[in-house]
């Protein structure tokens, strides 16, 4: 018997980066709502996808019961909290139970959603020091709950600065550029002196004009990152968050510790991370 808070949703599109990274949007319930930089559970059951169904019915991997199943993963939402469909963006890990099936999503196919969000990677967490300078740290898919908060007028209207370094290993990995970069246009315009977005691209494993090509606890602890948003990263005005690979997220906070900052316990402090994975 299926959960009240649990609600069918409909895949409405789909795209792929890379052949291991795709994002895709599904259907919002009517009375589904969040605040930006949440996440929630989404289920698939394999058998209902149509990629099972199209397959021959005699195919062992049809009638392997474990396809038969509800599976949820966690996945932080990268629509404004106004937007009328959710989008979500996720990597395929080859022997995950939940990735290696999504992949083989096609529109009009149906996921669970799990309508009670979750996670305290907002905005709202920060009480002091007051919001002037925001600096959101992501690796990978790590990006989502970052493009959530830059779709909601409420953070241009707040900060003075936002400095969004965005961490992959290839330029192909390195999604939603485009996106990024019509932010400030799209959504700044709408708000009397909003934040000004310094979009800082990292390339890891091949060189990228214009982009850096460190780790990010290399290019804070050298001060790389600071000169290049044009900002220093005071303790008694900076807002840092952090979202991605779990080693990043560990690393990069010890980093800013180093430096003096602290994490944000209570409402008071710099550093907020999530740890969902």
């Amino acid at each position: 018997m299926m959960s009240d808070n649990i609600q069918t949703v409909t895949v409405l599109s789909k795209t792929t980066w890379t052949p291991n990274l795709f994002s895709f949007t599904v259907s919002r319930p009517d009375s589904f709502k969040f605040t930006a930089g949440q996440f929630v559970r989404l289920g698939v059951n394999p058998s209902q996808l149509q990629y099972y169904q199209q397959q021959d019915e005699a195919s062992s991997d049809v009638s392997d019961a474990a396809l038969n199943e509800d599976i949820f993963r966690a996945y932080s939402i990268i629509s404004s909290p106004f937007d009328e469909i959710l989008e979500f963006f996720s990597i395929v890990i080859p022997d995950g139970a939940f990735t290696s099936q999504l992949q083989h999503l096609q529109v009009g196919d149906e996921l669970l959603l799990n309508t009670m969000p979750f996670g305290f990677l907002t905005l709202a967490r920060y009480q002091k020091p007051l919001p002037k300078n925001l600096w959101l740290l992501a690796t990978g898919t790590g990006l989502a709950p970052f493009l959530s908060m830059l779709q909601d007028l409420q953070t241009w209207q707040d900060y003075e600065h936002i400095v969004l370094a965005y961490s992959a290993r290839s330029i192909e990995e390195l999604a939603y550029v485009d996106k990024i970069e019509s932010l400030q246009e799209d959504f700044g315009t709408l708000v009397d002196n909003p934040a000004k977005l310094i979009f800082i691209p990292i390339v890891t494993r091949e060189p990228v004009e214009g982009a850096l090509a460190e780790r990010l606890p290399k290019l804070l602890l050298d001060g790389t990152l600071q000169e290049r948003a044009g900002i220093a990263l005071d303790t008694d005005s900076t807002h840092v968050m952090l979202c991605g690979n779990p080693d990043m997220v560990e690393d990069t906070k010890e980093t800013l510790k180093s430096l003096g900052l602290v994490m944000n316990r209570r409402g008071e402090g710099n550093i907020a991370v999530e740890n969902y994975w």
